[in-house]
């Protein structure tokens, strides 16, 4: 049996791997169609097919997600991991309800009809569940990095950094590229006002704090790190993935940038309690007697 065949055999990798070839479906489908529609066969069903294609693989791409790391948490913990979903999802839900009618915390933006149903006519259904859906892969990064050493406001920035990570991608890729969401205020960032970075970290504290507080109610010890990390890097390739086919250079660099930059303060972070251990042995007293 090969390498490959062994790492196909547990249910959660091939999981990942069917949501990584959905992934690479799509951001080829936009780069060779949504990009140049000229390509697209002279028939009309395959400018309808395509349509309807663009409007939901977005939709699609977060509910696959959602059952791929579905299948890992109850394979994991059963159903111990249910109070943190609806936690975070109501978090985010109210959130994204402040955000798009009075512009706090992240500016004043607005949906269009590209993601499905709305709460209150505002929020579709499926953001705040995209939220979960990278929230708390963040949080199992940073907890894995920081341990026991660190203080908790340390592991909570870092989850939040993690998760701005994949937002300096994501807006650009929904918001610029495809009219997924709409900023009333433009800004320097593809459209995007420096305050939604703010908002984004500040209800990443709070999704964090939530995460950590469920977890010491619950055993969540048995939750796969590498995995968790493959899992986030593969949902990050889809917007990423459109940034580069779309040429946004600035974006994709950005957000290489602070992947690279969160990654080097998270092993700065787990090795700290390493140096700090033996920096104590190395002034500690030599009993009498002792070499």
């Amino acid at each position: 049996m090969n390498a490959l065949e062994r790492l196909l055999r547990a249910p959660a990798n091939r999981a990942l791997v069917l949501l990584g070839g959905f992934t690479a479906f799509s951001v080829f489908g936009y780069w060779n169609f949504a990009l140049h529609p000229e390509r697209l066969p002279g028939a009309g069903w395959a400018l309808d097919l395509f349509t309807v294609s663009f409007q939901f693989f977005a939709q699609l791409h977060i509910v696959l997600a959602a059952l791929v790391l579905g299948v890992v948490l109850v394979r994991q913990l059963g159903w111990r991991w249910w109070p943190a979903l609806v936690a975070v999802y109501c978090i985010s839900l109210f959130s994204e309800l402040i955000g798009t009618r009075y512009g706090v915390p992240f500016g004043e933006y607005q949906y269009t009809g590209l993601l499905g149903f709305k709460w209150a006519g505002r929020v579709p259904f499926l953001v705040p569940l995209s939220w979960f859906l990278m929230a708390f892969p963040s949080w199992v990064m940073a907890r894995a990095a920081a341990g026991e050493g660190a203080s908790r406001l340390a592991r909570l920035a870092l989850g939040a950094s993690w998760l701005l990570v994949w937002d300096s991608a994501l807006d650009p890729a929904m918001s610029y590229l495809t009219p997924y969401w709409r900023w009333e205020d433009s800004g320097p960032y593809y459209g995007m006002p420096w305050v939604n970075l703010g908002g984004w970290f500040v209800t990443g504290l709070a999704l964090m704090a939530t995460l950590d507080l469920l977890s010491e109610r619950g055993d969540w010890a048995s939750v796969p790190v590498r995995w968790m990390a493959s899992y986030y890097a593969v949902v990050l390739a889809l917007p990423l993935g459109m940034v580069v086919a779309g040429g946004l250079w600035i974006a994709a660099l950005a957000t290489v940038s602070s992947l690279g930059l969160v990654a080097a303060l998270s092993i700065a972070v787990r090795r700290r309690p390493a140096v700090q251990e033996l920096t104590v042995r190395a002034v500690e007293p030599n009993p009498v007697g002792v070499r």
